[in-house]
């Protein structure tokens, strides 16, 4: 979702404590976080310690924002879909818990839109998806 997202034009403002992926080159299975120290959890003499090692040097000196995907928290996700309902006269979204995951209900247009999934993000995201596939359709 997180590409698609991209594909349809979101825009990312890397921010401290974002989420990204880097695909297409070996790391899918990892997820990068903006930080500015480099803190891990180590075992040494059988005990838990926060062990600090400043700057990871990788074999990736640095990629382009362009590169990577950016992976939306709930909180940005429904920023985001808030900000494209603004121009909306009545703009109003409504999340609701149903019995197997989410209800996400956005006025848009004068009707409403439904968007159902497992976990709030999701729902989020498919509203989001829609909303700049509406506002790319009616750039051209």
């Amino acid at each position: 979702m997180a590409r698609h997202l991209k594909d349809a034009g979101l825009i990312w403002i890397p921010a401290m404590h974002d989420y990204f992926a880097v695909p297409d080159r070996g790391l899918d299975d990892h997820i990068f976080v903006i930080n500015d120290v480099m803190a891990y959890v180590e075992i040494r003499n059988n005990l838990p310690m926060v062990t600090f090692h400043g700057t990871a040097e990788w074999a990736l000196d640095y990629l382009l924002t362009s590169e990577v995907i950016w992976l939306p928290k709930e909180d940005q996700l429904r920023m985001n879909v808030m900000r494209l309902l603004s121009p909306e006269s009545q703009p109003a979204l409504l999340l609701a818990s149903t019995g197997d995951g989410y209800r996400l209900e956005i006025q848009l247009q004068g009707g409403s839109r439904v968007f159902e999934a497992t976990e709030a993000s999701e729902a989020y995201a498919a509203a989001l998806l829609h909303l700049l596939d509406l506002q790319a359709f009616n750039q051209q």
